[in-house]
């Protein structure tokens, strides 16, 4: 009998739905925004010196959060000059909500968005039908890698399209997070299909190796409160589920067993922490600086 359990790639408006709960309930955001205030800024001393223009090329900016965050360190760094930031970004809800928050932002003087509604897949395929190669400054790839089928095939692709002096940052879950011990115990038993792949710092560092490409790797402290998947019927509790296991509505669509073991690990000090009666998920973010 085939499983009901289904990818939650497979329904984009539950996916947004939990990845907020999500951000809602871990430190994510406040994690890369650290980073992103304190040691971005050295890392960018060598991108736009003598240069009028800055390009910038986020893969995956979602609702520009973390984008907005970025260019503001990089004017701090290189005031007076013009940054082109370009979007790749699949989901036309979110492309509205980083339009609305550029709105609502001010001091954004000097910098040109563009916006493609489109996968970085097919970001490539349109540039190379064009025949276009346009290259960067900085490209940025935040928690999107997990969505592309071809992962070294689309990191040589970008890499490729580095100025010299230019930096590729990687985000992604780190081999020490919690998602690292519950993919690799269960990813085999979920409903993955073609729409997300279980890769944390470990594989990307690997394929950087193999690819004899030269890196920085620097550890983020995160965690994530999901005292909530325990609590039965708790509606932020469900959707954290279906975000951790990439399952739509996996505690209704998981066999019982399944469901009991994967509630179990996530109890278990491999994946979480207990603290003061509450729950707390190993977060753990790496970044990667591609040279």
């Amino acid at each position: 009998m085939a499983s009901p359990m289904r990818s939650l790639m497979a329904d984009p408006s539950r996916y947004l739905r939990s990845f907020r709960v999500f951000l809602g309930k871990s430190t994510e955001h406040q994690s890369m925004q650290k980073f992103v205030e304190q040691q971005l800024p050295g890392l960018l001393v060598s991108i736009g010196s003598g240069k009028s223009a800055i390009n910038i090329l986020s893969v995956g900016g979602g609702a520009g959060e973390i984008d907005l965050q970025i260019i503001s360190t990089v004017r701090a760094s290189y005031p007076g000059v013009t940054i082109n930031n370009e979007v790749v970004e699949p989901s036309a809800e979110q492309i509205l909500k980083y339009k609305e928050r550029v709105a609502a932002t001010s001091n954004l003087e000097n910098v040109k968005f563009t916006w493609h509604e489109e996968t970085a897949y097919e970001y490539e395929s349109r540039m190379k039908a064009e025949k276009k190669s346009q290259k960067w400054d900085f490209i940025h790839m935040v928690q999107m890698l997990y969505y592309v089928k071809d992962i070294p095939a689309t990191l040589r692709y970008f890499h490729s399209l580095l100025e010299a002096h230019a930096k590729l940052v990687v985000i992604l879950v780190s081999e020490t997070s919690g998602w690292e011990t519950l993919w690799r115990k269960y990813g085999s038993s979920l409903p993955l299909g073609d729409l997300c792949t279980y890769v944390s710092s470990a594989g990307i560092k690997k394929m950087l190796d193999s690819a004899g490409l030269k890196y920085q790797l620097h550890e983020l402290p995160s965690h994530m409160d999901i005292t909530s998947c325990f609590t039965k019927g708790d509606e932020d509790g469900e959707l954290l589920l279906d975000f951790l296991t990439e399952t739509c509505k996996f505690s209704k669509t998981a066999p019982p067993e399944l469901k009991h073991q994967v509630l179990e690990e996530l109890r278990k000090p491999g994946c979480s922490e207990n603290r003061n009666g509450k729950v707390f998920f190993n977060n753990n973010l790496s970044v990667i600086v591609i040279e």
